[in-house]
Parts: structure tokens; C-alpha cells; sequence
């Protein structure tokens, strides 16, 4: 090392307080080998249990060697953000059928941008203190395994229900990743599991989705059933959806560690638009002008207006047979979507079902 290199150590310890000022709980730094999460990862997509995300199965190696994926890549440095609002009453809200349940991640700003905006500055803070240097910025939206490289870094271990998980802060967090080509000293990893013989997140599932400890059949979770799934809801599996009308949280709600979770201090984690108290009848009633305005910026624009009315119709289903919820099938059941139609016809026949006479 030449004598004008930085010192890597003290450059560590700069990043680590300069990451915590732009709003990152914590920031580990792992090397680059992933070593059994590759093998991890092929059983599971030889399985199928990827479903039609295809994109699990593109890029090849790229995935699991991040010197691939950005060429000159030294170290990967993992970065968590807290997310959780302090005040949803997330049992209370599954408890009551005829309001929307909404996964607590989604409730304010898409993450993306703003996680991605902070690891530009992080990134600009570090060239100001060393020069030029060669890095990228990934935010959930590249091949990249952040979990496995999280847990290389030091920030938590892959729990049974597949999440990474931290003693003090449960797993209500998101991850954002620097693909550095700096040799920065690296974390220790997080060896130890401390699950334990704990299997809450495993027998909570509603739609069964685990087929073992770490292992997500992704084709029968609520998540990947209301967000990548572009086609109809399997109808075995639209009871067990409830009210859970964009993503499902309940392996995370009953996890022991997030007991140490905070609520988040950023505000556009905070939900908007009532989103974490609405009925599931005033939603549906959205037109796709309100769908677009309420939800600008919001990550509930990965579903889209056509899947966001298939999984309220789903939840109105399984809503008690109120007038407000049968009105509300009722107008969409010449709605120009066949999905929306589908869906609006199967909750119907849910309220056929379990009255006392037709639903007319």
C-alpha cells in the first residue's frame, strides 16, 4: 500500500458512522464467497418453487458471485434500514375481516428510491474522503443474494422462515447493498442460528407455504400469490388469503426477535392514505385514477390495478356478508377485466355459500 493509501480500518469505522447518519441502523462488511447459499439456491429452483419469477433463474453465476456481477468487486457492504410504523395493530387488523390487510412494508414510500438515494450519498461521502472509486448500488432490484451476503457481513442469520433476522432487531428491515472495490477488513459472519427449536413462523403460515425449515414453496405464499402472480389466485388457496389483500406479514408477526424491533424513524415509512385502517369494500371502489394518485410512489404499484382488484375481490370473499361488501362485489361483476370478473364471481358464491339463500 502506497503511502497515500487510505487507512482501510479507520476507513471502516468512517463508513459505518457516516451509513448511520443517513438513517442505517447497521452496515457490515463481508468478502465475497457465498459458498453454501449457492447450492442452497439451485435445489430451490430445480424445485420449482420459484414459480413465475423467473428472474431467480436468470443471470447464472452472476447471482451468486457478486465479482461477476460488477467486475473488480473487493467487498459488498450491507447496509439495514428499519421500516416497521410504530402504530398498525397488525394483529387487530387480521382479526377483522372486513378491512384490508396490507404487509407493513408497503404502507409508505416504495424503499427503492429513497435506500438507493442514501447509498449514493454514502458512496459520494467515501470518494470525497479517498478519490474516485469503483462501486454500485443495489436495492432489491439486481441479481444479488442480500440475505446470504447480510448474513457474511455480520448483520443476522437466515431463519427458518427464510428471513434474515438480528437479536436486536427482528427482521422488520430492509437491505441495501455497495458493491465496493475497495479491500475494506471484513465483519465477522454471523455463524450461529439462534432459533432454536422454534417453529412459529412455520405453523403460522396460513397457506402452508413451508416445506421445510428455510425452504419457501414461493407458488403457495400470500406475497407472491398478491404481488408476482399474474394470473388467477389458485381457488385452494384464496380462503386461507384472508384479508391479506398485498403481500403477508405473519411470519414475521409472530417471530420471538421481533419483539426487539423498533418502529421506524423514517417518515415515508409511515403509512399514507389510511392504508393501514381501510375497509375492503371502500378500496375496491377505487377507480384506476384513485389507484394511480393514492398509490404514486408506493410499492403497491407492482401489482397494478387489474391484480389489485383480483386480491380485494379475494378478501371480500372471505369479509363477512355486509351490505357495503356485497355492494361492492356487486358493482364490479361486469367489470372489463375477465381476472377481476373471475374473482368477483368466486367471492360471491363464498356469500351463496354461507347464507341462508342466493345472493342475487
Amino acid at each position: 500500500m502506497s503511502s497515500d493509501s487510505p487507512d482501510l480500518t479507520a476507513l471502516t469505522r468512517q463508513i459505518k458512522t457516516w451509513a448511520a447518519e443517513y438513517g442505517f441502523q447497521e452496515t457490515g462488511i463481508s468478502g465475497l464467497e457465498l459458498g453454501e447459499h449457492e447450492q442452497h439456491l439451485q435445489r430451490w429452483l430445480e424445485a420449482g418453487y420459484q414459480g413465475e419469477m423467473d428472474y431467480m433463474a436468470a443471470h447464472g453465476s452472476k447471482r451468486w458471485r457478486p465479482a461477476e456481477l460488477v467486475p473488480g468487486t473487493l467487498r459488498v457492504i450491507s447496509l439495514r434500514m428499519d421500516y416497521l410504523p410504530g402504530d398498525t395493530e397488525m394483529t387487530r387488523r387480521l382479526g377483522q375481516p372486513e378491512r384490508a390487510y396490507i404487509s407493513r412494508y408497503a404502507l409508505g414510500r416504495d424503499y427503492h428510491k429513497l435506500i438507493r438515494k442514501r447509498l449514493q450519498q454514502l458512496a459520494e461521502r467515501i470518494a470525497k474522503a479517498i478519490g474516485p472509486f469503483g462501486y454500485r448500488a443495489f436495492v432489491d432490484s439486481a441479481p444479488v443474494l442480500e440475505k446470504a451476503l447480510a448474513q457474511q457481513a455480520g448483520l443476522g442469520w437466515i431463519g427458518k422462515n427464510t428471513l434474515l433476522l438480528n437479536r436486536r432487531a427482528g427482521s422488520w428491515f430492509f437491505l441495501g447493498e455497495l458493491f465496493v472495490d475497495i479491500p475494506l477488513p471484513v465483519d465477522e459472519a454471523h455463524a450461529k442460528d439462534h432459533c432454536g427449536s422454534c417453529s412459529a413462523c412455520l405453523s403460522s403460515c396460513p397457506t402452508d407455504a413451508f416445506v421445510g425449515e428455510k425452504v419457501l414453496d414461493a407458488r403457495r405464499c400470500i406475497s407472491y400469490l398478491t404481488i408476482e402472480l399474474k394470473g388467477p389466485i389458485p381457488e385452494a388457496l384464496r380462503a386461507p388469503i384472508g384479508n391479506r389483500v398485498f403481500g403477508c406479514d405473519d411470519c414475521q408477526v409472530v417471530c420471538p426477535w421481533n419483539r426487539f424491533a423498533r418502529p421506524t424513524e423514517q417518515a415515508d415509512f409511515q403509512p399514507r392514505h389510511r392504508l393501514d385502517n381501510s375497509e375492503l369494500a371502500e378500496l375496491f371502489r377505487w377507480s384506476e385514477e384513485e389507484f394511480l394518485s393514492r398509490t404514486e410512489g408506493s410499492p403497491l404499484r407492482r401489482a397494478g390495478y387489474e391484480r389489485w382488484l383480483r386480491n380485494l375481490a379475494v378478501g371480500l370473499g372471505n369479509a363477512p356478508s355486509t351490505i357495503p361488501v356485497l355492494q361492492a362485489l356487486q358493482a364490479r361483476r361486469d367489470h372489463p377485466s375477465a381476472l377481476v370478473r373471475e374473482h368477483v364471481e368466486w367471492a360471491l358464491q363464498q356469500h351463496r355459500t354461507r347464507s341462508a339463500g342466493p345472493v342475487s
